[in-house]
């Protein structure tokens, strides 16, 4: 929610979030969030709301999303001084994980934790960049809840608010909140 940054962090990162049209196929206009990654000033406000969220949820852990969200929830991990998990596409993580699959457009997609990264006890925190249709999040609040953790709640850079992603996420989410620090 825009309440969540000042006018100035938000302009800053909007400013910092490329257009690209027709990628990665014709009709798409993909949100291209590198060049405020590459900004040390756009990249620190970033990062600083979001661990500000995670003390807001008393998160014990901080999950990020497979790719960008690794990049967005490290770095709040440390600042938290809390711990970081993974959640990998399938195949992608050595020994015992636990696996959700969830629905894409066109066919079904999985993902997987390390069984032991999660626990009763654990809030945990999902951060990734940009909430679209809501599959890949819903599923990893799937994940959280077999390890026996709780979901704290779900933070993102961007909210695409012309995706279902919200509306797939509100039975899911229970009481845990869904943050989105740029609608759009």
């Amino acid at each position: 929610m825009s309440e969540l940054l000042s006018e100035d962090v938000r302009a800053l990162l909007l400013s910092r979030i490329k257009d690209v049209a027709d990628y990665p196929k014709p009709g798409v206009m993909f949100k291209d969030i590198t060049p405020l990654l590459a900004d040390p000033k756009a990249f620190a406000a970033l990062t600083q709301t979001l661990v500000e969220l995670a003390a807001q949820y008393g998160a014990t852990k901080i999950v990020g999303l497979e790719a960008r969200g690794f990049i967005l929830a490290a770095p709040v991990a440390v600042q938290a001084g809390v711990g970081f998990v993974p959640v990998r596409k399938a195949g992608k993580l050595p020994g015992a994980t636990l696996a959700q699959s969830y629905e894409l457009e066109y066919g079904t997609a999985e993902i997987e934790v390390h069984a032991e990264d999660l626990s009763a006890g654990d809030r945990v925190m999902v951060i990734d960049d940009v909430l679209a249709t809501g599959g890949t999040a819903e599923a990893s609040l799937s994940l959280i809840r077999r390890a026996g953790a709780e979901v704290a709640g779900v933070a993102v850079l961007m909210e695409l608010s012309f995706l279902p992603g919200r509306a797939k996420l509100a039975g899911a989410l229970g009481e845990a909140p869904l943050d989105a620090l740029i609608v759009v």
